[in-house]
């Protein structure tokens, strides 16, 4: 079994959020990341974040996967691509046009500045075609991108909580064809 590091979006993922419906079902086996920015995000906050986290995690197991939302995308894209850890999958849900108008202001002073590159591990990038944070065409320019692969879910706005997903079922499948890849 592998190790996760969950890393949410702006605010981190509420109860009813599938991250932490999944975090509490792995229990051990998940490290939720903990940045002091989580209402006013700062970039390199949040990837040493997820540097904490992946430490934890890789000292559970040899594999570890990135279970990453909206912002918390961003940051695990960065961090990869800094790390370039060995034995990492990218699970990434929804990130959101950094660029659109939807984008949290909080953000902006640190998040803008990236850019777009291919991540070097096996990923893929989950969107819904009615994301209030980031429309199909960007979606799929930001997966093409990263090299992940991209399945579109259908109309689940911002796959959170808002989303009334529960478990979510069907992300847990995509979920485990990625990592059984």
């Amino acid at each position: 079994m592998a190790a996760y590091v969950i890393i949410p979006g702006i605010d981190g993922s509420d109860d009813r959020h599938w991250q932490s419906l999944w975090e509490n079902q792995w229990g051990a086996s998940a490290v939720r990341i903990v940045p002091t920015s989580w209402s006013r995000p700062d970039l390199q906050d949040w990837v040493a974040a997820v540097q904490a986290a992946y430490e934890i995690a890789s000292r559970r197991d040899s594999e570890v996967v990135l279970v990453a939302h909206s912002l918390g995308c961003w940051a695990a894209a960065h961090w990869l691509n800094q790390a370039e850890p060995d034995g990492v999958t990218a699970f990434l849900v929804a990130p959101p046009d950094l660029h659109g108008p939807a984008f949290p202001r909080e953000a902006a002073s640190t998040f803008l500045e990236l850019a777009v590159r291919p991540l070097p591990c096996r990923s893929l990038m989950v969107a819904s075609d009615d994301d209030p944070y980031c429309d199909p065409t960007t979606s799929a320019s930001i997966a093409h991108g990263w090299q992940a692969q991209q399945p579109l879910i259908g109309s689940h706005g911002h796959i959170n909580s808002d989303s009334d997903l529960g478990d979510w079922q069907v992300g847990r499948e995509l979920l485990r064809t990625l990592v059984d890849r």
